[in-house]
């Protein structure tokens, strides 16, 4: 019987983390990504290699380019193709070893992890290509001839539009086309608004300044409330800006907005709180806006992954509640994919020419060509059908990382709703380190909850796991369940 890639993959416990990218086309691609997972070790000599079929609907390419591939390997002496054997890696492919003095030479690259399980990355392996593919040259035939020409910083008015019509429907944001504006991602969205380099507005919301201000000042300034637990790059990129930033304690309900004073305005996770998971209940949401309203402030609604609900229909945007005092960010790297850098922001009507001014007069950031074929790809529905498959893959993916803790650390508790990409598992206190540690051993790559713990904040999540289910592929998924109960088994 012929064994199936996923079987596969589960018994060696390897992800090959195959990058088909560079010139001469998927099988020349396939060809060097393979030459080199030999080369590197990846792939040990012996090392019985998938069957064509399972490794080219793995990678979403053609069988030929999966059997051509492996006859190159073959003729080269990479690898060896017996009847009834299979395609084996050959032995010859054995590095030799080196002379006892002789220098060690360093590896073209260092190998990546063996597990990875990092948060805040999907499944690189279930992009949507052929409907990508079809949306992008549908965009392309149809782009007028002025699209190709110095970018409206706005943004593409086809996006935009189409935009305001799917986040209405499906996040509850109330908005219009001219209010909004694109980037290239929430991180692009925090250096327009609070960037030190770039023109706008000086003061607060409604302070001076309010329609453009002297450069250097930002379109925002702190102090910022920010939540006591969430990304560090982004506390980071603040901090370079000038922006001090003020931790909120967070409890299972999210941000203790009551905690508000005289900030600026308030950065929070409302949908699904990054990273402990939970929702910001209804009367903190109301909350906020009732304090941003007081207090002339504004709150910025990071919405990075408020399509991917799982017990329930996702709840709605913050910005629903106040248009007039929510910037609500959001972004196709959970949903699509990180590579793709598109994002937007959907701007109270006081700051949408301060941020096109800081963006510069001609589109910099978020590719023109991507930008058409985002709105095709929307307008057609593929978006919504991308993100009904990929909530069912992601729940399934969650529902076997709770059964296997289970089963073989039933010690460990998972915490947070059933939402995005990552879970949060509570560890016995003084652990976190060692676990983390003990994971790396083991080649899987995750986080502890401290590393996302403000520095002036206090320490309320006690000892955890950030674990992204989303990342691996699906062959390497049961591989990397099996290790990480391992590791926790002894936590």
């Amino acid at each position: 019987m012929t064994e199936s890639w996923v079987n596969y993959a589960e018994r060696i416990g390897v992800d090959l983390h195959l990058e088909l990218s560079g010139p001469g086309g998927r099988r020349a691609a396939l060809t060097r990504a393979l030459r080199e997972a030999v080369r590197g070790g990846r792939l040990a000599p012996g090392t019985r290699l998938p069957p064509y079929r399972s490794l080219a609907a793995d990678l979403g390419v053609a069988r030929n380019t999966v059997a051509d591939a492996y006859a190159e390997l073959v003729a080269e002496g990479w690898l060896t193709a017996r009847q009834g054997s299979g395609t084996r890696v050959a032995e010859r492919a054995r590095p030799p070893r080196r002379a006892v003095g002789a220098p060690a030479q360093a590896p073209a690259h260092a190998p990546g992890p063996r597990h990875d399980l990092r948060q805040g990355r999907p499944d690189a392996s279930a992009f949507p290509r052929t409907a990508w593919a079809a949306s992008y040259r549908r965009a392309l035939q149809a782009a007028p001839s002025e699209a190709f020409g110095p970018g409206d910083p706005a943004g593409r008015r086809e996006l935009r539009e189409t935009l305001a019509e799917y986040l209405a429907r499906a996040r509850g944001v109330r908005t219009e086309p001219d209010r909004i504006v694109i980037c290239s991602g929430f991180a692009h969205a925090l250096r327009l608004l609070f960037g030190r380099d770039t023109p706008g507005a000086a003061g607060g919301p409604d302070g001076p300044g309010a329609r453009g201000g002297p450069a250097g000042g930002g379109v925002l300034r702190g102090p910022l409330g920010v939540e006591a637990y969430g990304l560090g790059f982004h506390r980071d990129l603040l901090a370079a800006a000038g922006v001090r930033t003020v931790p909120l304690p967070l409890d299972e309900h999210g941000a203790r907005v009551a905690a508000l004073g005289r900030e600026r305005a308030v950065l929070l996770t409302p949908a699904h709180q990054f990273p402990t998971g939970g929702p910001l209940r209804p009367e903190r949401r109301a909350a906020v806006i009732d304090w941003a309203r007081a207090r002339g402030s504004v709150v910025l609604e990071d919405d990075y992954d408020g399509e991917f609900r799982y017990d329930r229909r996702p709840v709605g945007a913050l910005q629903g509640l106040d248009p007039e005092r929510v910037i609500h960010i959001g972004s196709v790297s959970k949903s699509l994919s990180p590579a793709l850098r598109l994002g937007w922001m959907v701007l109270p009507e006081r700051y949408v020419e301060p941020v096109l001014a800081a963006k510069g007069e001609r589109e910099g950031w978020a590719s023109v060509p991507d930008q058409l074929a985002l709105a095709d790809f929307v307008a057609r529905g593929s978006y919504d059908r991308h993100v009904r498959r990929m909530r069912q893959r992601y729940r399934d993916r969650r529902d076997r990382l709770v059964a296997a803790l289970a089963e073989r650390a039933p010690h460990i508790e998972v915490t947070g709703i059933a939402a995005g990409l990552h879970a949060v598992l509570r560890l016995p206190p003084g652990t976190e380190r060692t676990v983390v540690e003990a994971a790396a051993r083991r080649g899987i790559a995750l986080d502890g909850l401290a590393a996302f713990r403000h520095p002036d904040g206090p320490a309320t999540a006690g000892d955890g796991l950030v674990v992204g289910y989303a990342a691996p592929a699906d062959h390497a998924y049961g591989a990397a369940l099996e290790a990480l109960c391992e590791v926790l088994a002894a936590a």
